[in-house]
């Protein structure tokens, strides 16, 4: 296969914005897998990791701030053969979106989601976001962010995903090998990426994020999940990054006696009639 198969396009991201490392490293990780175009959603809602979509020729979805989630799953509902990728801040899905991150967790469609989390709002000018660090100073907090930073990983694992991994765009190598075990991950799978903002995050910086994070090695049990709650936990002088946490469980489709008799909801016939019907009951 061509390793031009997803082509990339010219972004309106400041010049070192992490993005632009998640960006290549999502289409090496579709390209090393075999992915074609037309078998990838890549689905976000609004801010400047929610312009993915826009930069790379796979079907796109961009809607409402927060709503990425429902959409992406709906579309995978639809259409169980659809590889869907949620690719968005940590603002749309751990602020606007924080409701549909728990509950989809919950459902374990098979979606991967990728968090850009750079611990501010970028697009709106450098507003704290859930995830930045107390003390943090912004055009707003101007006394510095007095508010507890959310830990999504922990959330998540404490929520019951099944595959939860952290990672960040200063480990280019890793990076793709977590979109890629995510992508084939069957059920949610939760990759949030520390991917600083050189424009309005001055603290959690490159050189910042390079004297914290570590790889986990093979001596790690990803199975254990008391064990990926603490590491979950370990943010501050050290930094863990790589996959927290691994079970196999259900998904939604496997659960649901109507998703799981094969054929594809847009596949499926329908009586317009019948719809009439019912609706005209109602009236």
């Amino acid at each position: 296969m061509s390793t031009e198969t997803f082509c990339t396009y010219e972004t309106a991201w400041c010049p070192g914005c992490g993005n632009f490392m998640i960006l290549e490293c999502l289409k090496t990780a579709l390209e090393q897998m075999g992915k074609e175009p037309s078998e990838v959603l890549v689905a976000a809602g609004i801010g400047q990791a929610a312009k993915t979509p826009q930069y790379i020729n796979a079907n796109a979805f961009c809607g409402l701030h927060g709503r990425a989630l429902p959409a992406a799953v709906a579309a995978k509902m639809a259409n169980e053969k659809l590889t869907v990728i949620v690719n968005t801040g940590d603002g749309d899905s751990y602020g606007e979106g924080g409701n549909h991150f728990i509950h989809n967790i919950r459902r374990n469609i098979d979606i991967a989601h990728f968090v850009h989390d750079n611990q501010i709002y970028g697009l709106t000018k450098g507003q704290a976001s859930p995830t930045s660090v107390i003390g943090l100073v912004t055009g707003v907090q101007t006394d510095g962010n007095f508010n507890e930073p959310l830990n999504p990983a922990l959330v998540a694992i404490a929520c019951g995903a099944g595959f939860v991994a952290r990672g960040f765009t200063g480990h280019k190598e890793q990076l793709i090998s977590l979109m890629k075990q995510a992508i084939a991950y069957q059920g949610y799978a939760l990759v949030d990426i520390l991917q600083p903002c050189v424009s309005f995050n001055k603290t959690n910086t490159f050189a910042w994020y390079n004297a914290r994070v570590y790889e986990l090695d093979e001596s790690y049990d990803r199975q254990n999940k008391a064990a990926a709650m603490q590491k979950a936990l370990e943010f501050g002088d050290k930094i863990p990054i790589g996959v927290l946490y691994h079970e196999e469980k259900s998904t939604y489709h496997q659960k649901s006696e109507v998703l799981k008799q094969g054929v594809p909801l847009l596949d499926r016939k329908t009586d317009p009639a019948l719809m009439k019907r019912l609706i005209a009951s109602y009236i």
